[in-house]
């Protein structure tokens, strides 16, 4: 059986939201901080779909592999720029807001690497793929489903076929 689609039955809404995300491409932010925010965010919401794309559009972009397979890591590691690990903490801290002085002081940290505008801007790059998350995970998108229609399959990262 097929998994019901939110966007069958919701597809004003699913329009809209579709409308807020591209829009959020236009920003000031580079499309590689994006990425980097999107894969981080997809993999503390477990939402297989998201991190699959984001991680081939990365690539696709021109992201190095090694930095991908860092992310999880990305406190740890040497292969992110201060701005880079500063976006990253605040995207951690408004994922599943825990600790309100958490998220608080990580966006009091941005100000070191980020203008007004940019905070901004990334917050609302972080409520986009937070909700495009539970989207993916409320309604089991399977990872790879969409890679034709977006042109990921460029990436060249493939699913094996299990």
């Amino acid at each position: 059986m097929k998994q019901p689609s939110y966007v069958e039955f919701t597809p004003a809404l699913a329009e809209a939201y579709i409308a807020f995300s591209t829009k959020l491409k236009a920003n000031s932010l580079s499309a590689r901080l994006r990425h980097l925010v999107d894969i981080r965010v997809s993999q503390l919401n477990s939402c297989a779909f998201c991190l699959d794309m984001h991680n081939k559009e990365a690539k696709i972009a021109g992201e190095r592999e090694l930095r991908l397979y860092h992310v999880a890591v990305w406190d740890d590691s040497p292969l992110f720029t201060d701005r880079e690990k500063a976006a990253l903490a605040y995207a951690e801290a408004l994922t599943g807001i825990i600790d309100p002085h958490k998220a608080v002081a990580a966006r009091t940290a941005l100000a070191l690497h980020f203008s007004e505008q940019e905070i901004a801007e990334l917050t609302y790059v972080i409520v986009s793929i937070n909700g495009w998350n539970r989207l993916g995970v409320a309604y089991q998108s399977r990872p790879g489903s969409m890679d034709r229609l977006y042109g990921l399959e460029k990436a060249g990262l493939e699913a094996d076929a299990a």
